[in-house]
Protein backbone atom coordinates (compact mmCIF):
# COMPACT_ATOMS: atom_id res chain seq x y z
CA UNK A 1 0.00 0.00 0.00
CA UNK A 2 2.81 2.41 0.88
CA UNK A 3 4.42 1.78 -2.51
CA UNK A 4 1.14 2.61 -4.27
CA UNK A 5 0.75 5.85 -2.28
CA UNK A 6 4.34 6.87 -3.06
CA UNK A 7 3.80 6.08 -6.75
CA UNK A 8 0.60 8.18 -6.78
CA UNK A 9 2.39 11.11 -5.16
CA UNK A 10 5.43 10.94 -7.48
CA UNK A 11 3.34 10.50 -10.66
CA UNK A 12 1.14 13.49 -9.91
CA UNK A 13 4.12 15.50 -8.65
CA UNK A 14 5.78 15.01 -12.06
CA UNK A 15 2.60 15.99 -13.89
CA UNK A 16 2.11 19.05 -11.71
CA UNK A 17 5.74 20.11 -12.11
CA UNK A 18 5.92 20.07 -15.90
CA UNK A 19 2.52 21.29 -17.04
CA UNK A 20 1.39 24.86 -17.33
CA UNK A 21 -1.96 26.38 -18.16
CA UNK A 22 -4.37 24.60 -15.86
CA UNK A 23 -6.52 21.51 -16.18
CA UNK A 24 -7.16 21.54 -19.91
CA UNK A 25 -3.49 21.92 -20.75
CA UNK A 26 -2.77 18.94 -18.48
CA UNK A 27 -5.10 16.60 -20.36
CA UNK A 28 -2.47 15.32 -22.82
CA UNK A 29 -0.01 14.70 -19.96
CA UNK A 30 -2.63 13.02 -17.79
CA UNK A 31 -3.73 10.81 -20.66
CA UNK A 32 -0.17 9.75 -21.47
CA UNK A 33 0.77 9.05 -17.84
CA UNK A 34 -2.47 7.62 -16.46
CA UNK A 35 -3.93 5.83 -19.47
CA UNK A 36 -1.00 4.85 -21.65
CA UNK A 37 1.90 4.39 -19.22
CA UNK A 38 0.37 3.44 -15.86
CA UNK A 39 -2.94 1.99 -17.07
CA UNK A 40 -4.63 3.45 -13.98
CA UNK A 41 -7.56 4.76 -15.98
CA UNK A 42 -9.24 4.47 -19.35
CA UNK A 43 -9.63 7.41 -21.71
CA UNK A 44 -13.37 7.29 -21.10
CA UNK A 45 -12.92 7.40 -17.31
CA UNK A 46 -10.49 10.29 -17.63
CA UNK A 47 -13.02 12.22 -19.72
CA UNK A 48 -15.67 11.45 -17.11
CA UNK A 49 -13.37 12.78 -14.37
CA UNK A 50 -12.90 15.97 -16.39
CA UNK A 51 -16.65 16.34 -16.84
CA UNK A 52 -17.30 15.83 -13.12
CA UNK A 53 -14.48 18.24 -12.29
CA UNK A 54 -16.26 20.91 -14.32
CA UNK A 55 -19.22 20.94 -11.96
CA UNK A 56 -17.39 20.41 -8.67
CA UNK A 57 -15.60 23.15 -6.77
CA UNK A 58 -11.86 23.43 -7.20
CA UNK A 59 -9.20 23.21 -9.85
CA UNK A 60 -9.86 20.66 -12.61
CA UNK A 61 -6.44 19.00 -12.50
CA UNK A 62 -6.54 18.70 -8.72
CA UNK A 63 -10.02 17.18 -8.82
CA UNK A 64 -8.92 14.68 -11.47
CA UNK A 65 -5.90 13.69 -9.39
CA UNK A 66 -8.18 13.18 -6.39
CA UNK A 67 -10.57 10.97 -8.39
CA UNK A 68 -7.75 8.85 -9.82
CA UNK A 69 -6.03 8.53 -6.44
CA UNK A 70 -9.31 7.53 -4.81
CA UNK A 71 -9.97 4.92 -7.50
CA UNK A 72 -6.47 3.50 -7.07
CA UNK A 73 -6.15 3.51 -3.26
CA UNK A 74 -9.25 4.89 -1.58
CA UNK A 75 -9.39 8.07 0.49
CA UNK A 76 -5.69 7.97 1.39
CA UNK A 77 -4.83 7.51 -2.30
CA UNK A 78 -6.93 10.56 -3.15
CA UNK A 79 -5.05 12.60 -0.55
CA UNK A 80 -1.61 11.49 -1.77
CA UNK A 81 -2.47 12.08 -5.43
CA UNK A 82 -3.85 15.54 -4.61
CA UNK A 83 -0.77 16.44 -2.57
CA UNK A 84 1.42 15.27 -5.43
CA UNK A 85 -0.44 17.50 -7.87
CA UNK A 86 -0.38 20.67 -5.76
CA UNK A 87 3.10 20.45 -4.20
CA UNK A 88 5.04 21.56 -7.32
CA UNK A 89 2.80 24.60 -7.70
CA UNK A 90 3.28 25.57 -4.08
CA UNK A 91 7.06 25.32 -4.43
CA UNK A 92 7.20 27.18 -7.77
CA UNK A 93 4.82 29.94 -6.69
CA UNK A 94 6.72 30.46 -3.45
CA UNK A 95 9.99 30.87 -5.35
CA UNK A 96 8.43 33.16 -7.95
CA UNK A 97 6.82 35.31 -5.25
CA UNK A 98 10.23 36.00 -3.75
CA UNK A 99 11.78 37.09 -7.04
CA UNK A 100 8.94 38.39 -9.24
CA UNK A 101 9.19 42.02 -8.21
CA UNK A 102 12.86 42.04 -9.15
CA UNK A 103 12.38 40.52 -12.61
CA UNK A 104 8.95 41.42 -13.97
CA UNK A 105 10.21 44.57 -15.71
CA UNK A 106 12.98 42.73 -17.61
CA UNK A 107 12.13 42.41 -21.31
CA UNK A 108 13.38 38.85 -21.76
CA UNK A 109 11.26 37.67 -18.81
CA UNK A 110 8.19 39.25 -20.42
CA UNK A 111 9.03 37.57 -23.75
CA UNK A 112 9.58 34.21 -22.04
CA UNK A 113 6.15 34.46 -20.42
CA UNK A 114 4.61 35.38 -23.78
CA UNK A 115 6.25 32.28 -25.30
CA UNK A 116 4.87 30.10 -22.52
CA UNK A 117 1.39 31.51 -23.21
CA UNK A 118 1.65 30.50 -26.88
CA UNK A 119 2.79 27.00 -25.94
CA UNK A 120 -0.11 26.68 -23.49
CA UNK A 121 -2.53 27.78 -26.24
CA UNK A 122 -1.17 24.96 -28.43
CA UNK A 123 -1.60 22.45 -25.59
CA UNK A 124 -5.17 23.61 -25.06
CA UNK A 125 -5.94 23.28 -28.77
CA UNK A 126 -4.51 19.75 -28.76
CA UNK A 127 -6.60 18.85 -25.70
CA UNK A 128 -9.80 20.25 -27.23
CA UNK A 129 -9.30 18.36 -30.52
CA UNK A 130 -8.61 15.07 -28.68
CA UNK A 131 -11.53 15.68 -26.34
CA UNK A 132 -13.85 16.31 -29.28
CA UNK A 133 -12.68 13.19 -31.16
CA UNK A 134 -13.47 11.00 -28.17
CA UNK A 135 -16.76 12.54 -27.08
CA UNK A 136 -18.54 13.97 -30.13
CA UNK A 137 -19.86 10.78 -31.74
CA UNK A 138 -23.60 11.21 -32.36
CA UNK A 139 -25.69 13.88 -34.08
CA UNK A 140 -26.92 15.29 -30.77
CA UNK A 141 -23.33 15.47 -29.46
CA UNK A 142 -22.51 17.77 -32.40
CA UNK A 143 -25.49 19.97 -31.58
CA UNK A 144 -24.49 20.15 -27.89
CA UNK A 145 -20.90 20.93 -28.87
CA UNK A 146 -21.82 23.76 -31.23
CA UNK A 147 -24.56 25.16 -28.99
CA UNK A 148 -22.28 25.14 -25.94
CA UNK A 149 -19.50 26.87 -27.83
CA UNK A 150 -21.84 29.54 -29.21
CA UNK A 151 -23.48 30.15 -25.83
CA UNK A 152 -20.10 30.58 -24.11
CA UNK A 153 -18.26 32.46 -26.83
CA UNK A 154 -20.92 34.76 -28.23
CA UNK A 155 -23.49 35.12 -25.45
CA UNK A 156 -21.12 34.74 -22.45
CA UNK A 157 -23.45 32.28 -20.69
CA UNK A 158 -22.06 30.93 -17.43
CA UNK A 159 -20.37 27.54 -17.92
CA UNK A 160 -22.15 26.01 -14.92
CA UNK A 161 -25.51 26.68 -16.59
CA UNK A 162 -24.26 25.10 -19.82
CA UNK A 163 -22.83 21.99 -18.14
CA UNK A 164 -25.91 21.39 -15.97
CA UNK A 165 -28.24 21.98 -18.94
CA UNK A 166 -26.23 19.59 -21.12
CA UNK A 167 -26.32 16.94 -18.38
CA UNK A 168 -30.09 17.23 -18.00
CA UNK A 169 -30.68 17.21 -21.77
CA UNK A 170 -28.30 14.27 -22.20
CA UNK A 171 -30.19 12.21 -19.61
CA UNK A 172 -33.50 13.13 -21.24
CA UNK A 173 -32.31 12.15 -24.72
CA UNK A 174 -30.92 8.81 -23.53
CA UNK A 175 -34.09 8.13 -21.52
CA UNK A 176 -36.40 8.99 -24.43
CA UNK A 177 -34.38 6.85 -26.84
CA UNK A 178 -34.52 3.83 -24.49
CA UNK A 179 -30.81 3.93 -23.74
CA UNK A 180 -31.26 3.09 -20.06
CA UNK A 181 -33.08 -0.13 -20.93
CA UNK A 182 -30.12 -1.15 -23.12
CA UNK A 183 -27.72 -0.55 -20.22
CA UNK A 184 -29.94 -2.61 -17.90
CA UNK A 185 -29.98 -5.48 -20.43
CA UNK A 186 -26.19 -5.39 -20.79
CA UNK A 187 -25.77 -5.38 -17.00
CA UNK A 188 -28.20 -8.27 -16.65
CA UNK A 189 -26.33 -10.21 -19.33
CA UNK A 190 -23.01 -9.64 -17.52
CA UNK A 191 -24.59 -10.91 -14.27
CA UNK A 192 -25.86 -14.02 -16.04
CA UNK A 193 -22.37 -14.74 -17.40
CA UNK A 194 -20.94 -14.69 -13.88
Amino acid sequence: MLKTLFELFITFFKIGAVTFGGGYAMLPFLERELVQKKNWSTSEDLLDYYAISQVTPGVIAVNVSTFVGYKKAGVVGGIFATLGMVTPSLIIISIIAVFIQNFEHIVWVQKALAGINVAVAALLTYAVVNFAKKTVKKWWHVIFYLASFCLMYFLKVNTVIIVVSAAVLGVLIVWLSGGFKKVEMVDAKKEDEK
